[in-house]
């Protein structure tokens, strides 16, 4: 009963979410109007705004224009429900549970937001790393904040240099500011380990990913992919697995 309560939550968090995705790149309010819809930007009816329930039973359709609403919609609330699930199994009803799912709200909606507009709004990623700076001061150990606090430097301290010395010899941006602060975000709520496995990992998987887009799409190396939701899914992957990575890659090497 817990864990559908936990699902059922994080469902509600996911279309708050929606609604932070769709306005905060557009300067507009979360709060105010009430939600709407984007094409007729006619107000939502409670009953067609339940997470999940409503995009299924209207079929993915605005019920005043019949305009069609992006399955993403859905796939967000159905992805915040799951994460929130795992996040109850690996922590239960804990401290350490409502700090990841604050992480795991911001980190959903800055990747969906720097997907589609290759920004990250500061509201998210600077108003995310003070969050987790002053949690950690809570969080057991007691020491964590300490931790926190070197994650903050170490993470926007190696992509800042990263990005001075591309830079220099490039002459043209590696990545943006917004970057720079997601990792300084994530060393907040997971430490010096946290950003080390999230840039190296989100590197890998943005390679893995980015190179055959680019060739796909007939691009350059101008061509301008968003590190944003690599460094959040290797920031996701290290909240539930990054342990045993680290741990594994120690073995082998240790072997040798």
């Amino acid at each position: 009963m817990i864990s559908i309560l936990v699902m059922v939550f994080g469902a509600f968090i996911g279309s708050f979410l929606n609604v932070c995705i769709y306005r905060l790149p557009r300067n507009k309010s979360i709060i105010l109007p009430n939600p709407f819809c984007p094409s007729c930007e006619k107000t939502i009816k409670f009953y067609d705004n339940i997470p999940i329930i409503s995009y299924l039973l209207l079929k993915g359709k605005c019920r005043q224009c019949g305009a069609h609403i992006s399955i993403r919609y859905l796939l967000v609330e159905i992805g915040t429900a799951f994460l929130f699930y795992l996040l109850y199994k690996k922590y239960g009803l804990s401290f350490e549970f409502f700090v990841h799912i604050i992480f795991v709200s911001l980190l959903i909606a800055i990747s969906f937001i720097d997907f589609d507009f290759k920004i990250i709004p500061d509201v998210l990623s600077i108003g995310g790393l003070i969050t987790g700076l002053v949690l950690g001061f809570l969080r057991k150990p007691l020491f964590f904040y300490q931790d926190a606090l070197f994650g903050i430097l170490t993470g926007g301290g190696i992509l800042f240099a990263i990005s001075l010395i591309y830079r220099f010899f490039v002459k043209r941006d590696a990545m943006g500011s917004g970057d720079i602060k997601l990792l300084g975000m994530i060393g907040a709520f997971c430490g010096t380990k946290g950003v080390i496995f999230s840039l190296i990992s989100g590197s890998f998987l943005g390679a893995l990913i980015g190179i055959p887009l680019m060739l796909i799409k007939g691009k350059d190396s101008k061509y301008e992919i968003p590190f944003g939701p690599f460094l959040s899914l290797s920031a996701l992957i290290f909240l539930f697995y990054g342990e045993r990575f680290i741990y594994g890659f120690l073995n082998i090497i240790m072997r040798k």
